[in-house]
């Protein structure tokens, strides 16, 4: 019995000073003494323009850092500001039937992004974030093919974003 107290008092004492201390984050994200957050709407500046593609980038990548971070999203002078473009939008066929044909395609999204961090400048950065979604050849890239793929890329490309500028992996 003395041991269940024991072991009781000791994990209600432990999760109190994470939690009072902010020692720990549960979502990984390190935003520092930063209270504010500026993302600028992502352009697509890519050869091959799917329309929605900007604004549901933007909404994601502002929406990932609203849900996981205490931050408050500003339009200007935000003390950690994203912007940029997507530059690439491709389809490219990735393997060939016995009759020379495509057999399976990939969309691949490409992101420049521009992170600035008004409290540390050192973590400031440029970097391109990419990712791919492969379906098959006989499949027409629309409708909810087309909504899974997006889905499924910007998820992963955002989620890097956010794991580059403030979880820092």
């Amino acid at each position: 019995m003395k041991k269940q107290v024991f072991f009781i008092l000791f994990t209600i004492t432990s999760v109190l000073i994470l939690i009072s201390c902010g020692a720990y984050s549960f979502t990984g994200g390190n935003t520092g003494s930063a209270k504010t957050i500026q993302i600028d709407f992502f352009p697509n500046q890519a050869p091959l323009i799917e329309p929605t593609l900007s604004q549901k980038f933007t909404q994601n990548l502002q929406d990932l850092f609203t849900r996981q971070t205490n931050l408050t999203l500003v339009n200007s002078n935000g003390e950690l500001h994203f912007y940029g473009e997507i530059v690439d939008y491709r389809i490219t066929p990735m393997s060939a039937t016995a009759n020379q044909t495509a057999a399976q395609n990939r969309l691949t999204v490409t992101v420049n992004v521009v992170f600035e961090n008004k409290l540390e400048e050192k973590d400031n950065f440029e970097k391109r974030f990419s990712f791919y979604y492969d379906y098959g050849a006989t499949q027409q890239l629309t409708g909810a093919i087309l909504e899974t793929a997006l889905d499924g890329i910007l998820e992963r490309i955002t989620q890097d974003i956010f794991n580059a500028s403030v979880a820092k992996w």
